[in-house]
């Protein structure tokens, strides 16, 4: 978690509403453990590298022919992949494929549909057509403290930018569907701005949209595991709405695999929203892939007051929350010693 997404949940935290509301299915349910086969789990995680596509050439080429890693998570903004209505782009990704697969690399690919800045990165008709009613909503990432910088969350609970936004998935399937590991969405943690918001936005509205776009992914990647990032629920604190709850309820029935931007061994946000979940699943998901990104490596254990090494990050993501996959910002210090 970056430290504006730090600043993000303190703001949910500070805001958390704690009315209850129950789920109405929001698509109908895939099989459970359909899409690839997950019959046998690893002992222990496979290292991956995490970068923005952007910087491929600059911070992931530099590594990627390492024996202890087993390919990279690219980070690719919406707009990136859909310059111009129904106009797609995919080369970037074709390019990184290629590149990874002649070092018999693999592929994990982040589809980002919301940014700590302006929404620039999303595509412009969704902005400008008043069809999407403005296509993105305003996000404070206030700390409680003062105003953040403003940033922008796509308005995926608006059911025209759902439905751009689920074509998107279906050509990113139609085109890489078994040739990627896996394509994950961005975490769930968000702080819509309700002062400047006119998309209609509810926590209820975005936690079903969510999760219609987590059946979707998984009825249109087959072959490809496609997972969802969770980390806390807008409005939620400590499951008090049962969002997290129904969240891996959902994911365990349809198919999805789970995961988030952190992994941070006994911190007391992640161990009271989506960590005590993973635990209780593990073993029940297709995939849990967790990512350890770059202010991870500049917290410290609760537990030792020093900050966290890496065997204590592959053993807290391991052991504590199954991860299958674990995902390195490109400035983790072990990789920058020669590997072992």
């Amino acid at each position: 978690m970056t430290t504006r997404q730090l600043s993000a949940v303190l703001g949910i935290l500070l805001t958390s509403a704690l009315a209850h509301t129950g789920l109405v299915p929001v698509a109908a349910a895939a099989p459970a453990g359909s899409g690839p086969d997950h019959a046998s789990r690893p002992a222990a995680p496979a290292q991956y590298l995490y970068s923005s596509i952007g910087d491929f050439d600059t911070e992931v080429k530099p590594l990627a022919d390492r024996s202890d890693i087993a390919g990279v998570q690219v980070v690719v903004p919406w707009k990136a992949l859909e310059p111009q209505k129904d106009q797609y782009d995919f080369s970037a990704i074709e390019e990184a494929l290629t590149y990874l697969q002649a070092r018999h690399k693999k592929l994990f690919v982040q589809v980002q549909d919301r940014f700590f800045s302006a929404p620039t990165r999303l595509p412009n008709y969704l902005l400008t057509d008043p069809a999407y009613g403005g296509g993105a909503a305003a996000t404070t990432n206030e700390n409680g403290l003062g105003p953040g910088e403003p940033g922008a969350v796509a308005a995926q609970w608006n059911p025209e930018v759902r439905r751009r936004f689920q074509s998107l998935l279906k050509a990113l399937a139609d085109r890489f569907d078994g040739r990627l590991a896996g394509v994950n969405l961005p975490e769930t943690a968000t702080q819509v701005d309700l002062g400047k918001d006119h998309s209609g936005y509810t926590d209820e509205s975005y936690f079903r949209a969510e999760l219609d776009n987590m059946a979707y992914g998984a009825k249109v990647f087959k072959r490809t595991q496609f997972i969802q990032y969770v980390n806390f629920w807008p409005g939620e604190w400590n499951n008090d709405r049962g969002y997290m709850e129904k969240t891996f309820e959902f994911a365990k029935a349809h198919g999805v695999g789970l995961g988030g931007p952190d992994v941070l061994p006994n911190r007391p946000a992640q161990m009271e929203n989506s960590y005590p979940f993973f635990e209780r699943y593990r073993g029940q998901l297709p995939m849990v892939a967790m990512a350890v990104q770059e202010p991870d490596f500049e917290y410290t254990n609760p537990s030792t007051g020093k900050p966290y090494t890496k065997e204590e990050f592959v053993d807290f993501g391991g052991r504590r929350l199954g991860a299958d996959v674990m995902f390195w910002a490109t400035n983790a210090p072990w990789l920058h010693r020669p590997a072992s």
